[in-house]
C-alpha cells in the first residue's frame, strides 16, 4: 500500500467534513491537559498533522507549534486554514517512517492523535525511535491510536478496512507497553472512549517521556 499516495488522494478528492478523523474541535483529552497545565506552552510537534486543526488550536494557546504529514494536499489545507485563523504555524511535509532530516531540531511535546493506527508492526519500531529523536530529553509524547477493543469496522481482527479504504491496525495495551519501554517510560496508559464522526471509538491513550 502507498499511503502517501492514499493520503494525498483523501485530501485532494474529498470535503474535509467527510474525512473521518478530521474534526474542527480539538479532543477533550487534550483541551484537559492544556486547560489543568499537565502540558503547558511549549514548542511541539503534531504527527500527522493532517489539515492542521490541533496545531491551530494549540497555537492560540501560545504553543510553539510545527506540524509535520506526509501529504502534500494535506499540508496545503494546513497552511491556508492556519492564515484563515490568524495564528503563527510552521507545517511542512515529512515522512515520519524516513529519516527525519527536514525537522534538524527538537521539541518539548510530541502530540500523536490518531496517527498510530496507520502505522502497521512492522514500521513501529523505525516510527518510535524518530519521535524519540526529535524530542529533547524529558520530553513528553502523547499517543493516542485504536484499541483491539474497538467495535468499529466489523470488531474483529488486529487490521480492519475502513469504508474510505484505508486499512487500519488495532493494537492492545501490552503491545504498546513493550513498544514504547525502550525509549519512553510510560506515564500513564489507558484505555478510553473517544467520540467520532460515525459513534465512538475505543482507543488507547499514552502520556510517555523521552529516556
Amino acid at each position: 500500500m502507498d499511503i502517501r499516495k492514499q493520503m494525498e488522494d483523501i485530501y485532494r478528492n474529498m470535503s474535509l467534513d467527510k474525512i473521518p478523523w478530521n474534526r474542527p474541535d480539538p479532543p477533550q483529552i487534550l483541551i484537559d491537559a492544556v486547560e489543568s497545565g499537565k502540558i503547558g506552552p511549549c514548542k511541539t510537534v503534531d504527527l500527522g498533522c493532517g489539515a492542521g486543526s490541533h496545531s491551530i488550536w494549540l497555537a492560540k494557546k501560545d504553543f510553539e507549534v510545527t506540524g509535520i504529514d506526509i501529504s502534500t494536499e494535506a499540508i496545503k489545507i494546513a497552511k491556508k486554514q492556519a492564515e484563515a485563523a490568524g495564528v503563527d504555524c510552521r507545517f511542512m511535509v515529512c515522512d515520519l517512517l524516513g529519516d527525519m532530516s527536514e525537522l534538524n531540531e527538537t521539541f518539548d511535546f510530541a502530540l500523536d492523535w490518531e496517527l498510530l493506527h496507520h502505522i502497521f508492526p512492522d514500521d513501529r519500531p523505525r516510527y518510535v525511535k524518530n519521535v524519540h529523536n526529535i524530542l529533547k530529553p524529558g520530553g513528553t509524547y502523547f499517543s493516542l491510536g485504536f484499541s483491539e477493543n474497538d467495535p468499529s469496522f466489523g470488531g474483529k481482527g488486529k487490521f480492519r478496512e475502513t469504508p474510505i479504504k484505508t486499512v487500519l491496525y488495532f493494537s492492545s495495551e501490552g503491545e504498546l507497553r513493550e513498544l514504547f519501554a525502550p525509549h519512553f517510560k510510560i506515564l500513564e496508559m489507558n484505555t478510553i472512549e473517544i467520540p467520532g464522526k460515525h459513534g465512538a471509538h475505543m482507543a488507547v491513550a499514552s502520556w510517555l517521556k523521552r529516556r
